[in-house]
């Protein structure tokens, strides 16, 4: 077996994002201290950091005025962690929710001292680069100068269905451009200037055509390639976005692999203004072009399923992996090409992969949970080497993180602990060496 370290002890939850744990330099891993072990509660007060030679700990920024906390992510480049804030002096009419959030940044070098990501302005006429609601799940590009995330919108959300043609509240994906500030008027309490330019790239429909592409939800994305990828014609696209889009076939929801390719000016406006309008949610730029990949309505299992999971590109933008089920209803990875085409089935294990996966930094492997280890698979073989114990049910890897370090040598990823009469999740690394 690899050596395995616990790097955390306090008597608290420690929960890590499904990636961008590590800090550019492989010395430092990011989490939240969600009371609830998978963090779906979001209560967290503080944003940390632990040294995983020395067991050093460092709160990067602890919340306010009744706002809470999570979800955070490094920059790949430079010291900078972006994470989730709830509603500070939160009321009756703005309580923490999907739409009621936003993203804030601070740096590893000025604990304490956060910006506004995403700018926010719910009283038209509505600003370009501002979001009207809440923004998650906040992960850096490769080159540390974008912003990925999941969206909901706070004006779209009080529109019970589409009957008067409105747009109403759906997951889309969304994406921040650094170096960008907007600045909003302060005519509501809750609106707020931010320091990025954010729009929406996918676009979504209240009842999606039956066997159409339309989605009706856009969520679980990763950036594709270090550098993009190559398209059919030998171009390189610089940025895209793979996730999952809901689409209605044979009268279900069915999960499948999308991709939006990005143009390099994302402040352009498109089929309509990017802010939105007080009916519609707010446009893509020109020249996003939103494609599904995966076609899977008449397989055995069809559809993206098993554990919650983002859809993970390899480095060289060749190969977007996911999750799906194998004719004898195990979960197994598969890939697909960012230019479409059949799924290939990756794994072919006796037991489901239980958690969400990682790639690491030269493509060659993925790291994962599965019959309660870590393991690493070869990406070109599917072959699975066990790299911990088995651990008991009560204290097997938990399945919201696998996380390669930033040169491939070490995985991060959670499990449960007891101490004394009480439990919690603690930081584990593992050596992706086996010997």
């Amino acid at each position: 077996m690899a050596e395995v370290r616990q790097i955390t002890c306090e008597p608290k939850n420690h929960v890590l994002t499904n990636i961008g744990v590590w800090s550019p330099d492989g010395k430092w891993i990011v989490y939240d201290t969600r009371s609830d072990p998978a963090g779906s509660i979001f209560d967290g007060s503080t944003i940390e950091q632990v040294n995983v030679e020395t067991g050093e700990v460092r709160v990067l920024y602890r919340s306010q005025r009744g706002a809470h906390c999570g979800v955070a992510t490094c920059n790949p480049i430079d010291d900078r962690v972006i994470f989730i804030l709830g509603p500070e002096d939160p009321t009756l009419d703005w309580q923490y929710c999907a739409f009621h959030r936003q993203g804030l940044i601070v740096s590893a070098t000025a604990p304490g001292i956060a910006i506004h990501m995403d700018a926010r302005d719910i009283i038209p006429p509505f600003t370009p680069g501002a979001l009207r609601g809440g923004s998650h799940v906040h992960v850096f590009s490769p080159d540390g100068n974008w912003v990925s995330f999941t969206y909901e919108d706070h004006l779209l959300a009080q529109f019970g269905d589409a009957s008067a043609g409105n747009d109403v509240n759906q997951r889309n994906i969304g994406v921040a451009i650094g170096g960008r500030p907007v600045h909003v008027s302060g005519n509501h309490p809750r609106n707020h200037d931010g320091e990025f330019f954010s729009v929406l790239v996918t676009r979504t429909t209240a009842t999606p055509r039956p066997g159409s592409d339309e989605i009706s939800r856009g969520f679980e994305e990763g950036w594709v390639g270090t550098h993009g990828y190559l398209k059919a014609d030998g171009t390189r696209q610089r940025h895209a976005i793979a996730f999952q889009g809901i689409i209605t076939a044979d009268g279900r929801s069915i999960s499948e692999a999308f991709i939006v390719d990005l143009p390099v000016d994302l402040t352009q406006a498109g089929d309509g203004p990017l802010a939105g309008t007080e009916t519609r949610a707010p446009f893509p730029p020109i020249g996003c072009v939103q494609r599904r990949l995966t076609f899977t309505a008449n397989r055995k299992f069809p559809g993206l399923q098993g554990p919650r999971h983002w859809l993970r590109s390899s480095p060289d933008g060749s190969r977007i992996a996911m999750l799906m089920k194998d004719d004898a209803r195990i979960v197994q990875l598969w890939t697909v090409s960012p230019l479409g085409g059949p799924p290939h089935q990756l794994t072919r294990n006796p037991w489901p992969i239980a958690s969400a996966f990682s790639w690491s930094a030269d493509g060659k492997s993925i790291a994962h949970a599965m019959d309660n280890s870590i393991f690493i698979t070869d990406a070109d073989t599917g072959i699975g080497t066990r790299l911990t114990p088995r651990y008991s049910d009560e204290t097997a890897p938990r399945p919201e993180a696998c996380v390669f370090s930033p040169d491939g040598r070490q995985i991060a990823f959670v499990r449960n602990v007891p101490l004394g009469a009480r439990s919690f999740n603690q930081v584990f690394v593992v050596s992706d060496d086996p010997d």
